[in-house]
């Protein structure tokens, strides 16, 4: 098989970063077209900066990084760097980015690489806020079909929420958005909390990043470390959940996750729940599946491939 060829849009964010890292050192199994950043963890000019901070400590210097939307389609922006720290990447010291953006805006690169491939051979990656997505899909609707697949983490059902009682973060960020991509009939894969959440970097599976003994595994280390201290405190956990690299494991190894094709809509009218994925995990609703909901991994298998692939960067 040949591999994948994908855009990550995203707003790193520690968890982002490992995602992307892992998307960099699996060229086997994926073509990384290039990396879109839209505001969400902290601001653009933020996300824009560490996106390239993780390609240079990767040494890739040639992945092309677009900056995109700087603010939802129709409300303020929420950042968090009440978990991701000032800088959104808060952890290990990384040198400032060298790697110049480039000058097109990342949803016109969204559109412009849809057109020019056939269709359904680009897959859309989102680790972040979808506002990148749906603009680009409010402004070209004729790159929609051409999508093969969105393969996205965010939401929330059984684990309900992570920043109201009912919404995850990156849908709560821009419901409006997520509820056009949610809409928009290409073929959906979600990592909802249900699943990111059994992703936990334990003590043991953070000194395996650390002995590595490499920049990356090192950084890593001091990444997921700063991560962890907002989960233990809130959850109780033994450690942080990995939620993004559970999109980039998925092109790499599909086998280690579980999950039903199910109906899924977003709310976008109550205060209350705005955000909220309301999954359909039972059928008991007569409305169409629309995406494949995943609730359950191999923890074991997703470290493993992580930390064997993180080696070889």
């Amino acid at each position: 098989m040949p591999p994948r060829k994908i855009i990550i849009d995203t707003d790193p964010g520690q968890d982002d970063a490992v995602a992307i890292l892992l998307a960099l050192a699996s060229p086997e199994e994926i073509d990384l077209l290039g990396i879109t950043c839209v505001a969400g963890n902290v601001a653009l000019p933020l996300t824009t900066r560490n996106a390239r901070m993780v390609c240079e400590l990767a040494t890739r210097r040639d992945v092309a990084i677009y900056a995109g939307c700087d603010r939802p389609l129709g409300r303020d922006l929420v950042t968090a760097e009440y978990v991701h720290g000032k800088t959104g990447l808060d952890g290990p010291d990384l040198p400032e980015p060298q790697m110049l953006l480039q000058d097109q805006h990342a949803v016109e690169f969204i559109i412009e690489t849809l057109r020019a491939h056939a269709p359904g051979t680009v897959t859309l990656c989102p680790i972040g806020p979808l506002t990148n997505i749906a603009t680009a899909f409010n402004n070209a609707p004729d790159i929609i079909d051409k999508v093969q697949e969105i393969i996205l983490m965010g939401g929330a059902y059984f684990e309900v929420g992570n920043v109201t009682p009912a919404a995850e973060f990156n849908i709560y960020v821009d419901p409006q958005a997520a509820d056009i991509v949610f809409r928009s009939g290409v073929p959906l894969i979600v990592m909802p909390l249900d699943v990111t959440h059994k992703a936990l970097v334990t003590v043991e599976r953070n000194a395996a990043f650390r002995s590595l003994g490499t920049p990356v595994g090192i950084a890593v280390a001091q990444m997921t470390e700063f991560f962890e201290r907002y989960d233990r405190e809130k959850y109780g956990t033994l450690g942080a959940p990995l939620h993004d690299p559970c999109v980039t494991a998925y092109l790499i190894r599909p086998d280690l996750f579980s999950g039903r094709h199910v109906n899924v809509q977003v709310e976008v009218t109550s205060e209350l729940t705005m955000g909220m994925t309301v999954a359909d995990w039972w059928g008991v609703t007569q409305n169409a599946p629309n995406a494949v909901f995943i609730g359950d991994l191999n923890a074991d298998g997703f470290f493993d491939l992580l930390t064997e692939r993180l080696a070889r960067l």
